[in-house]
């Protein structure tokens, strides 16, 4: 391994522009799902302006360490924030006027809650003809399930994830991070942007998203429902092991830290049966196929692991890439600091911080060779932007300044 060194930092620069210049967002999600969503058209340059509570902001800021909101700050950069308080008519009013000079609309309230509010879809859409609206929620705008709380340990306990995850002979195991939200996020920002190429280069009317967790989550689960119709039967939970290829599992080293190896494809196995002198096994029935290995994917599991179990980390990765053998050690993040390739490629970057001086966050992802998405400006304070948004709306100070007092807005001149 390479000597720790820092990741490579990064600058904000306003003046930074990326293939979504030009395209308003206005989001009014709270937590994990919305707040992906919105960070990937960020990151390539639309304007997202975060609609958040004057007096508590997102919920997402309260998700921090040692005083600092680190999620936040990693979610929310290249965003805006304007402090509206809904619960006011003429916050609704203010809201309304925003969503007539905006392209997208995020919102993640309970079905039914907008339209309450007197901004359902077809009240926007009078406002605005071209607006995209999705509406996140863990169960969708119909069906029985509705009305339930969209938290994402629920969608993944009913997506089938949990009863997959974990080990065959102890309680499903759910991840120990937001996975719903991120994965509903990633799958509403392609929507986003498929609704968007409808209105500007097909020239089509706005439409409303309906994007459930529950949906999102369930569709990268694989033909779990097909496989129950041909076989009747369930996969069982395997832990680290594979219902369909063999040998694959996490192996521990002599020196306590852990290898994963996925030996899916057979040259790969056979290669990795010569590789551990028991080229054996390659003709015998047992294990001659990968139906046959994971009939017996215990056996072989065990074979492996007591190979691995001989060898400290760095002996077992120099031979496995030597012998160009699929495998890697498993990481956390303090691997990551010391491993070169994270380093050169970037992906991890640090950027300016008023609380943490350098910030490391993941980098922007995907990479795009002509138009890459840049770094504009760090994620902003409750309402940080309150003053300059309503300005463009025609919104004079004096009015601003009677709306504060009046706690409909916040943020803005009374953050100083």
């Amino acid at each position: 391994m390479a000597e720790p060194g820092p990741f490579p930092k990064r600058e904000f620069d306003p003046r930074n522009t990326g293939p979504l210049d030009g395209v308003r967002v206005l989001d009014l999600s709270r937590v994990v799902a919305g707040n992906m969503l919105t960070l990937q058209l960020a990151d390539f340059g639309a304007e997202v302006i975060k609609i958040e509570d004057p007096a508590k902001g997102d919920p997402l800021r309260s998700w921090g360490n040692d005083g600092v909101e680190t999620t936040w700050k990693v979610y929310s950069r290249n965003k805006k924030s304007i402090g509206l308080n809904l619960r006011e008519p003429k916050a609704r009013e203010l809201l309304l006027e925003l969503a007539a000079t905006a392209h997208v609309l995020v919102e993640n309230f309970r079905p039914g809650r907008l339209e309450q509010m007197g901004l359902a879809p077809e009240t926007l859409h009078e406002e605005n003809p071209k607006l995209v609206i999705v509406r996140v929620s863990g169960f969708g705008q119909t069906g029985p399930y509705r009305e339930r709380p969209g938290f994402g340990t629920l969608i993944e306990a009913l997506s089938g994830f949990a009863a997959r995850n974990g080990f065959g002979d102890r309680e499903p195991v759910l991840p120990p991070l937001a996975l719903a939200d991120m994965v509903s996020g990633l799958t509403g920002a392609y929507a986003t942007m498929v609704a968007l190429r409808e209105v500007e280069v097909k020239g089509g009317k706005g439409q409303v998203i309906d994007l459930a967790l529950l949906d999102a989550m369930h569709a990268i689960m694989g033909p779990e429902a097909m496989v129950l119709k041909l076989t009747d039967t369930v996969k069982e939970r395997v832990g680290n092991a594979s219902n369909t290829a063999a040998p694959r599992d996490v192996y521990r080293t002599s020196d306590g830290s852990f290898i994963a190896l996925s030996a899916s494809i057979q040259t790969m196995a056979e290669r990795l049966f010569r590789v551990i002198g028991r080229e054996d096994m390659i003709d015998d029935p047992r294990y001659r196929t990968n139906q046959d290995r994971v009939r017996h994917k215990d056996e072989v599991n065990g074979i492996v692991a007591a190979w691995v179990a001989e060898r400290t980390r760095d002996e077992v990765m120099e031979i496995f890439e030597r012998e160009e053998i699929t495998a890697s050690p498993i990481y956390d993040p303090r691997d990551m600091e010391r491993d070169p390739h994270f380093v050169e490629r970037g992906v991890i970057v640090e950027l300016p911080d008023e609380d943490v001086g350098n910030a490391p966050m993941h980098n922007i992802v995907p990479r795009l060779s002509e138009t890459p998405g840049t770094f504009r400006h760090p994620a902003p304070g409750v309402g940080e932007d309150t003053d300059d948004l309503l300005n463009e709306i025609g919104v004079g100070q004096r009015e601003r300044d009677a709306l504060r007092s009046a706690g409909v807005i916040g943020g803005g001149s009374d953050a100083t």
